[in-house]
């Protein structure tokens, strides 16, 4: 199966678009297809062979909807327009019908005939719009409901009401979509980190390129100001980057020969020379917006109850309006027809579902987009919403509350010698543990190394043998080291200090003799404790899960000040207990790091990996991944989640609560078309703005 992505440039019309996406899905040979109304992106699947068809066929749909939209193919490198479209001629046209109405209501001259003439001059597109779609059985459409209310309003004489209704109308869809379309480019601006192109160094030449065409292991130049394209480690120059899209983080990094740079960052000082280590396509400004992508796809239960609702709303507004002129006719007479036809009519107008269909995907688009802003990859609205439902928080303990990188916290000399052994030196010690250590990739041989800073001379190590779970026994030059755990110093027969700690101590040992321990502990994260002192202000209820030791656990559940925590668990004994919680009636967030805790970040409500920039397992095992480790961010991304539904909230009850209350007021005769119009697109204007609070949401 491919993936095609088309733009659909132009498109404001927010119940166009679902009808667009459900008319699309009914084409042979498509599957998985949604409409991302924020970012006006249509994105389906399908066989290789059938994308021209179904494009075209798209087209055709799209047109029939919305005439003025334009589907284009989506180029993955190049960046979203900016400019936002004030469309000069409809301005101009609209600002015509305003004068004409002023005129046919300010003056004498001929007023019914320059009230018509404003009338068809702003009225014209949805009359002709509404007459294509009775043609295509499309009756319940905005267009067609508008022009039967004003005709109406006209056929009872009421033309001032029935001009300003037409006028006003295209003026509030106009300022609606220029609203929608600020919104979708904001949304879009904060999301979207792609590079514009690459300079590449070939055959001696510097020369612009799009990214998608450099290979791996290529020369690339990154001026100031521009953005990475590629990830790769620089081989010349320094600079300090600019990481906040990738990760939130204000604060710039500097880079210097060696560093790793990642794709997405910019660069803000000097210029930079990388070596790409990776494609465009497997890079990690293209796996973020590859599950920015995707995220549109996850709509939130909000967003599919406000689509079902659609279907239903119109209709039933319609049969109300059609019921409340038929049957006070049929009961008091033909002499009370045009005071209930007019209050009928007051029904069409507010019956458009307008301002929630807009309103509500944009609130949960512009939350995703804040997350985003904060390095906070959320994979759907749906996902979004359940947060905000979360009442249990468990976090796995190493990667996530600790930093999972040891370090050296005390180096312990023996405290007897043998008879034939020398005062061992701390330097000593050092200098056999780093050349035990030298070939193992395990955090503390890591810490190890960068603790003692010895330089190692590999030709020196003649053998390594790794004894599972135990340590290393390493055959070199100055005789065999043994490197490792109490029972590795009691199989070998050695003579060991043991120094109560609750932390991890290697021995070293070298042709049997003693030379002292080195002890490395995992360092709390510097954020751990305000994030879960947050959570607890909150009410959440917290625990802590590990494979590590009681005495371990117990140290860092006190320090951190979590009263529930189950240490020396198996992977299946975290996911037994996440089970329970959940059979409990619990809605649980499970932290973890995205490795080994994939099956419980699955199982869990919400699944929450700390997964460092670039982590691909983090990115596929989670429903969020936080891209910093900072377990804070935690406490962001349910604020945010919070005002998201917040908002959408207000904006569903100010809506509908508008449109009973107009329907209400006309059905005793208190209301008319000027309030029915505010109900209308006044309030999906409103609403549309409410929308876009979110992206100005601070979370500290």
């Amino acid at each position: 199966m491919q993936k095609t992505t088309l733009l659909l440039n132009g498109l404001g019309c927010a119940n166009c678009a679902t009808k667009i996406e459900n008319q699309s899905k009914r084409l042979p040979g498509i599957s998985n297809l949604t409409l991302d109304f924020a970012r006006s992106k249509l994105i389906f699947e399908h066989e290789s062979l059938d994308q021209d068809y179904l494009i075209e066929e798209i087209k055709k749909i799209v047109k029939s909807y919305e005439p003025s939209v334009q589907v284009i193919p989506d180029n993955p490198t190049k960046k979203s327009s900016t400019h936002v479209d004030y469309n000069y001629k409809e301005l101009a046209r609209l600002g015509i019908s305003l004068v004409l109405f002023f005129i046919g209501l300010l003056t004498d001259f001929y007023p019914v005939i320059v009230l018509l003439l404003a009338y068809l001059v702003s009225g014209f597109p949805v009359l002709l719009t509404s007459i294509k779609n009775i043609i295509k059985g499309e009756v319940f459409d905005e267009n067609f409901l508008m022009s039967l209310a004003t005709v109406g309003a006209i056929a009872i004489g009421e033309y001032p009401e029935a001009v300003a209704v037409m006028v006003f109308y295209e003026i509030g869809e106009y300022f609606q979509d220029l609203a929608v379309s600020k919104s979708k480019h904001a949304i879009s601006s904060l999301m979207d980190i792609r590079p514009d192109s690459a300079t590449v160094n070939r055959n001696g030449f510097w020369m612009s390129v799009s990214p998608e065409v450099v290979e791996t292991g290529e020369i690339i130049l990154v001026k100031p100001g521009e953005r990475v394209p590629l990830d790769g480690f620089v081989v010349d120059g320094t600079s300090s980057v600019d990481i906040s899209a990738l990760s939130g983080e204000s604060v710039p990094e500097y880079v210097c020969k060696g560093s790793e740079i990642l794709s997405g960052s910019v660069v803000l000082t000097g210029s930079l020379q990388v070596k790409t280590t990776s494609q465009y396509g497997e890079s990690t400004v293209s796996r973020i917006l590859e599950l920015v992508e995707n995220a549109s796809a996850h709509k939130s239960p909000t967003e599919n109850f406000i689509t079902k609702f659609a279907k239903i709303y119109t209709p039933t507004v319609v049969g109300i309006a059609t019921a409340l002129v038929c049957i006070p006719t049929l009961l008091m007479g033909f002499s009370v027809f045009n005071d209930w036809l007019y209050r009928g009519l007051i029904f069409l107008v507010v019956s458009c579902p307008c301002a929630l269909v807009v309103s509500v995907p944009l609130g949960f688009f512009s939350g995703l987009g804040n997350a985003s802003k904060h390095g906070i990859l959320i994979k759907g609205g749906n996902y979004l919403e359940v947060l905000n439902q979360v009442d249990t928080i468990v976090f796995d303990k190493t990667g996530t509350l600790t930093e999972g990188k040891f370090e050296v916290f005390k180096i312990h000399l023996p405290k007897r010698l043998s008879e034939t052994q020398d005062e061992p030196k701390e330097t000593e010690l050092l200098k056999y543990a780093a050349l035990a250590e030298y070939q193992s990739n395990h955090p503390i041989a890591k810490s190890i190394l960068a603790y003692a800073n010895q330089m190692i001379d590999s030709t020196d190590i003649l053998a390594v043998e790794e004894m599972s779970g135990q340590g290393l026994v390493v055959e070199t030059v100055y005789g065999e080291i043994i490197a490792g755990n109490s029972k590795l110093m009691q199989q070998n027969s050695i003579e060991f200090d043991e120094i109560p700690s609750l932390h991890t101590q290697i021995h070293i040992a070298v042709n049997q003799q003693y030379l002292g321990s080195i002890e490395v502990r995992d360092k709390i994260k510097p954020d751990a404790h305000d994030a879960i002192k947050q959570l607890k202000t909150q009410g959440y209820r917290l625990l802590m899960l590990t494979g590590d030791k009681h005495p371990v656990a117990k140290d860092v559940a006190e320090q951190l000040e979590i009263e529930e925590f189950y240490s020396e668990l198996l992977p299946t004994d975290k996911y037994q207990i996440v089970q329970r919680l959940i059979d409990e009636e619990n809605k649980v967030a499970f932290v973890g790091d995205g490795i080994n805790d994939a099956p419980v970040l699955a199982l869990s409500t919400v699944g929450i990996s700390m997964g460092a920039i670039g982590s691909d397992v983090a990115i596929e095992a989670s429903d969020v991944v936080l891209m910093t480790d900072e377990p804070t961010h935690i406490v962001q991304s349910i604020k945010i989640s919070k005002q998201t539904k917040h908002v959408v909230t207000q904006n569903i009850y100010f809506a509908l609560g508008t449109k009973l209350l107009v329907m209400l007021l006309g059905t005793i005769g208190l209301g008319t078309m000027w309030m029915a119009i505010f109900a209308d697109v006044g309030v999906a204007l409103i609403a549309v703005l409410n929308s876009t609070r979110i992206l100005r949401f601070k979370t500290n």
